[in-house]
């Protein structure tokens, strides 16, 4: 799922960097905070899919942190040590859309946030503009029958063209959805990724550069 946006709130540094980096692999664009007051702030600014949230959490805690977030776009994933039957109530009660003991398996972790992110507002899972068909679940791309070999960040900006069902899509926003709060706003990642996408794509062409503007299919 190219464009799914996590934040992934853990006050155990080196646990957070690991949890971030892992979903990154997966194909998500992740950002990384450390306790309570910061994940507010980072989601009040940002639209995430999915928030995988530590429970005891410095500054704001993290029932706290769940309240707030509840009941907006973005799912919550409470993932905490304190994982008895009570502890998961008490978390689904303050909100939290799902629940996960530490330790855990990080395929189990990854699994979790995926089907998470399908039960959040979205794009049908299966779009298709013309011949070209494009399966968010299953992350496959393919036109006129011809599967299409794509990269996570090619996928992913593909797929925010598509569901923007023809409007314009800012290189700005390709990049804070497509990639995360680490990307070089200055950089030419999306330029770049986007000659990739339309090579792939072939003849004739489907994705037009609105000068000054972004990108429209």
């Amino acid at each position: 799922m190219g464009a799914m946006r996590v934040l992934v709130v853990e006050d155990h540094a080196t646990l957070a960097a690991r949890i971030g980096e892992g979903l990154r692999d997966a194909g998500m664009a992740v950002d990384v905070v450390t306790d309570g007051a910061a994940a507010l702030t980072r989601a009040g600014e940002t639209d995430y899919d999915v928030v995988v949230l530590d429970r005891d959490l410095p500054v704001v805690h993290g029932d706290q942190v769940c309240r707030s977030l509840a009941g907006g776009a973005a799912r919550i994933l409470m993932l905490t040590a304190a994982s008895a039957v009570d502890d998961r109530v008490d978390g689904l009660e303050l909100g939290a859309d799902d629940y996960l003991g530490k330790p855990f398996a990080f395929h189990e972790l990854v699994a979790r946030v995926r089907a998470l992110a399908r039960r959040a507002p979205s794009a049908p899972p299966v779009v298709r503009r013309g011949d070209l068909t494009v399966d968010r679940a299953r992350h496959r791309a393919s036109r006129a029958d011809r599967p299409l070999q794509l990269t996570r960040k090619e996928f992913g900006v593909l797929e925010m063209l598509i569901a923007a069902d023809g409007a314009v899509v800012s290189a700005e926003e390709l990049l804070e959805h497509v990639w995360d709060a680490n990307a070089d706003p200055f950089s030419n990642i999306v330029s770049v990724t986007l000659t990739r996408l339309r090579r792939k794509l072939g003849p004739p062409g489907l994705i037009e550069t609105v000068v000054g503007k972004g990108y429209r299919m």
